[in-house]
């Protein structure tokens, strides 16, 4: 029985080993491309529930902007005027999550039945009457009435803060 030996020339001989060290170089490239693709992915969609978020708060207050301008707008709706600068002052509205009495003395009130991750509120100020103002269409020396509204919407860890003032005869 014959043995065969199989050598390799000397050049081929020191490249032994070249391939791998070559293939973990570019395993290593592929690994940091795809780890900074995974990176990129989850920031990106960090920031689109970010905007959501914020377009929900916004849509929020605005709706309960709307409901407390028409409670408002009702010939029947009365509130007594604020009786002093503290009280007239424009309502603190970090602390407010929930309807009921607030700072300044302004009643919270929800304007949705939704659920309990989403709030809208609404509260009305009566800041005072004024005689002719501007932009109004009304009669010339017609007083007005002057409503601060302030709408809030929160869902999740965002808030939208929303005001308006509300002319009214």
């Amino acid at each position: 029985m014959a043995r065969f030996s199989c050598s390799l020339p000397p050049a081929a001989a020191q490249q032994r080993g070249a391939v791998l060290i070559v293939a973990l170089v570019f395993l290593l490239l592929l690994t940091m491309i795809g780890i900074s693709s995974m990176q990129n992915a989850t920031l990106q969609e960090k920031m689109a529930g970010s905007v959501s978020l914020r377009n929900t708060t916004f849509q929020l207050a605005e709706a309960a902007l709307r409901v407390g301008e028409n409670a408002v707008a009702k010939s029947s709706y009365t509130l007594a005027v604020c009786n002093s600068t503290t009280n007239c002052a424009p309502p603190a509205t970090t602390a407010v999550t929930a309807a009921g009495a607030g700072a300044n003395g302004v009643t919270w009130v929800s304007a949705q039945s939704g659920t309990a991750t989403t709030v809208a509120l609404y509260g009305v100020q009566f800041i005072g009457t004024t005689a002719d103002p501007v932009n109004f269409d009304g009669e010339a020396g017609t007083s007005v009435k002057l409503y601060r509204i302030t709408a809030i919407g929160i869902s999740g860890s965002a808030r939208t803060v929303l005001e308006s003032i509300y002319a009214k005869q």
